[in-house]
């Protein structure tokens, strides 16, 4: 009976390490391995034609000097454009998941499949469709124009607020839905209390509905921030050349220029920044309750 204890025993032990192999060889096969041959050809250099280059490990870091200097604008702007797209999806996703959560009702899964509808067109689509729609003969651009937020020569598209405005529409609902979830969490019970002692709505909101969604805000930010920083698609459809964003640098560089060193460099210096800002946000806000 004692043998069989210790192999029971022994077996639960090695359970979770079997549970967890599928995963594991998954991140090494598709996360590990690309990973190691983008960091070893940022360290390379490169040889051979146009049409049959090739690749030599050489410790080239002079790759990422050439990176930071000749693409710091793209990478700046890069940063503002997800910053603000992400303050934007924020603003916009708060006040309705909250009604989602608190005022829906019945009408709760109705609401959750009317804001999930949309996406299930594909990203590309979506973002050609907002390049209609912002066209300069287009009933946007006009409506503005009457109301006299927009000059008389004024114009969305190829503009800064015309890629902004992609951003924000093709990521916000990684901002609604984290925060549906951590508002939806709220026991009604706290609101009641919160009134019983004379909080007013400002104060409810800062006081206890702010702190108690802080996990959906964190969770939304991230899910909005990371993606938009490496977008190329809404910059290279809404946007021009004044808007180019440091994807689209890489894209270029990788299936243009083909200077693969380079591109690989410039991946590696935007995952460094965003590894970096999410610690800080992260450390900032706590992570504690993001599960």
């Amino acid at each position: 009976m004692a043998g069989v204890a210790s192999s029971n025993r022994q077996r639960s032990r090695i359970a979770p390490y079997l549970m967890i192999l599928p995963a594991l060889a998954y991140l090494g096969v598709f996360y590990v391995v690309p990973f190691y041959s983008l960091l070893r050809t940022s360290l390379s250099t490169m040889g051979g034609s146009v049409y049959l280059p090739t690749l030599t490990f050489a410790w080239d870091f002079g790759n990422y000097g050439q990176a930071l200097t000749e693409y710091r604008e793209q990478i700046l702007r890069s940063f503002g454009y997800a910053l603000t797209a992400t303050v934007f999806c924020l603003l916009l996703a708060f006040p309705l998941a909250y009604v989602i959560a608190f005022k829906a009702g019945r009408f709760k899964n109705l609401l959750l499949g009317l804001v999930i509808l949309p996406f299930f067109v594909t990203f590309l689509i979506r973002t050609i469709a907002w390049k209609t729609i912002l066209a300069d003969d287009g009933w946007v651009v006009d409506a503005l124009g009457a109301v006299g937020l927009l000059p008389s020569e004024g114009r969305l598209l190829s503009t800064s607020w015309g890629v902004i405005g992609g951003l924000t529409y093709n990521w916000v609902i990684f901002m609604i839905l984290p925060l549906y979830v951590a508002l939806e969490k709220i026991d009604p019970r706290l609101l009641e209390a919160s009134r019983d002692l004379y909080a007013t709505n400002r104060r409810m909101f800062g006081k206890v509905i702010l702190p108690l969604a802080m996990p959906g805000v964190l969770a939304g930010s991230l899910l909005v921030f990371i993606p938009a920083v490496g977008d190329f698609i809404n910059a290279d459809y809404l946007g021009s050349t004044k808007t180019t964003m440091i994807g689209n640098v890489i894209q270029k560089q990788f299936l243009v220029v083909k200077d693969y060193p380079v591109a690989a460099a410039m991946s590696f210096v935007l995952m460094a920044f965003i590894l970096a800002g999410v610690l800080l946000y992260t450390r900032a806000l706590g992570t504690e309750d993001l599960v």
